[in-house]
């Protein structure tokens, strides 16, 4: 009986929360670099909500930033770093 009763009660294991990506004082605005870099993938992707773990306004107002340095060519729209090099690499061995 003690063992069936064990099966349905809680763990009681404790866990950190984590803290909200963007605190209270923090402006979203497309002039603030060091903001806006954290939610852009390597690829200069716009990272989804649940990766982001920030509320639907939040998330709307970082998209809208973002999209605003791009216009500004503040952000690159793509990050091809590795394509860049392999076109300059070929673009060499073409002229020589």
């Amino acid at each position: 009986m003690e063992k069936s009763k064990r099966l349905f009660m809680k763990s009681k294991r404790s866990f950190r929360r984590r803290l909200p990506p963007i605190q209270s004082g923090d402006r979203i605005d497309y002039k603030n670099m060091g903001l806006i870099s954290r939610f852009i993938s390597e690829q200069g992707k716009i990272l989804s909500r649940r990766v982001n773990r920030l509320t639907l306004k939040q998330q709307r107002l970082i998209t809208i930033a973002i999209k605003q340095a791009r216009i500004l060519s503040l952000l690159p729209f793509l990050n091809n770093e590795k394509q860049f090099e392999k076109s300059e690499s070929t673009a060499r061995t073409t002229t020589l």
